[in-house]
């Protein structure tokens, strides 16, 4: 049997990031950046106040309670030049340029709210309620390095530095196609012999949580052909496939029938639990990765988390290799088949994990139980209650 880590290596050598495209800053959601991003001009672009007040000279209301003329009043936006001269005062509103002369802002809350004069109950120190031009980026500084995922405050700066358009790695479309006669749609009757089939709604989502978009190609039958052409009409807006089912060494399994004869999928047995048959390569003339998964839900999942993920940060850009790691001491004694890389599905509480009942490859409501996984190497066959493992956070 093939290692994992092998097989994962074999994966990421073959998948290549997605080529870098602009798009406008409201659709950069979820996507990678591509280039630096600078900020033309500092940021504030000038001294304005952080909050409603009166814009004063510090030393004017250092003895307090005093009164002072409201000369003018300095909304935000307003374009004007505004003075203030020893023992004067102008009303501002928060965001309004500071006008020359003025040090200091006494926020409306420390007056009595005057407009022709104000009485000023507490000083106002030096620099008080004034955001300073370039207080949070200079001219010229690297606001985000490419790399970055976009979130909402990336979204936020990239608008504040005057960009409406930027170079990004877009989410990676992938298909999710499952195989299976058995199959029915949610939210119609079984027939006799059917389940429902949940693994493509389960993936989709987490191609989703990956940063890719997910879209669900329904199922096809146990018919090698049927697969073929459902393939071959997803490939036109894929830029990666992944299939569940089809895989295992009976009969009737339509992925492998299907794409073995092509030779550029290799079907091969990984030494894991869950998940031993596992399928990679690459289809159709724009060479798409396509991962074909065990049909269990559990071996499916875990699979995703173990090859497609890693794949799918890849072509995004970002750095990939194995899932991340943490240590904890597992609360009950655990059992692997030699050989193999056993991932046990638990519940990860601080420093401590406790295996779920039911750890089945089929048994999906004990994985949606779960928040990680316990990783048991191939040479450990049993551990006892309070032993440290390495845990996959889910």
């Amino acid at each position: 049997m093939k290692a994992v880590d092998r097989h994962l290596a074999d994966i990421l050598a073959a998948v290549r990031p997605l080529a870098p495209m602009e798009v406008d800053i409201e659709n950069a959601l979820g996507t990678v950046l591509a280039e630096d991003v600078a900020s033309p001009m500092p940021l504030p672009p000038f001294d304005n106040s952080a909050m409603d007040g009166y814009a004063v000279r510090a030393e004017d209301v250092a003895a307090t309670p005093v009164m002072l003329p409201v000369i003018e009043d300095v909304a935000a936006g307003d374009g004007g030049v505004h003075a203030v001269g020893p023992g004067l005062a102008a009303r501002i509103m928060t965001g309004a340029p500071v006008p020359a002369g003025a040090d200091a802002v006494v926020p409306v809350e420390w007056t009595d709210g005057g407009t022709a004069r104000v009485t000023i109950s507490r000083p106002a120190p030096f620099g008080n309620a004034i955001r300073r031009a370039g207080e949070d980026v200079e001219a010229g500084d690297l606001v985000l390095r490419a790399g970055t995922r976009v979130g909402p405050a990336q979204v936020g700066i990239l608008a504040g530095v005057g960009r409406r358009r930027v170079t990004v790695r877009p989410r990676p479309r992938v298909v999710v196609l499952s195989t299976g006669a058995e199959l029915a749609e949610p939210g119609t009757p079984l027939g006799a012999g059917q389940i429902w089939e949940s693994n493509s709604f389960m993936l989709a989502a987490a191609v989703r949580q990956a940063g890719g978009e997910g879209f669900r190609a329904g199922a096809v039958t146990d018919d090698p052909r049927e697969f073929l052409e459902a393939l071959d009409t997803q490939l036109l807006r894929a830029d990666a496939v992944i299939t569940s089912g089809g895989v295992s060494m009976g009969a009737y399994e339509p992925v492998k029938e299907a794409l073995a004869p092509l030779g550029k999928v290799a079907f091969e047995k990984v030494a894991m639990q869950p998940g031993m048959p596992q399928g990679f390569g690459l289809v159709g003339p724009d060479a798409v990765p396509i991962f074909t998964l065990p049909g269990n839900p559990v071996s499916s999942f875990v699979s995703f988390v173990l090859f497609v993920k890693p794949a799918l940060l890849a072509m995004q850009g970002l750095p990939t290799g194995p899932p991340p790691t943490v240590r904890a001491a597992t609360t009950a004694p655990l059992r692997s088949p030699a050989g193999k890389r056993s991932f046990l599905r638990a519940v990860l509480s601080g420093e401590v994990v406790a295996p779920v009942h039911g750890q089945g490859s089929h048994q999906l409501a004990a994985l949606a139980s779960a928040n990680a996984l316990i990783v048991l190497p191939e040479d450990v066959t049993e551990l006892p209650q309070g032993a440290e493992v390495e845990v996959i956070p889910l």
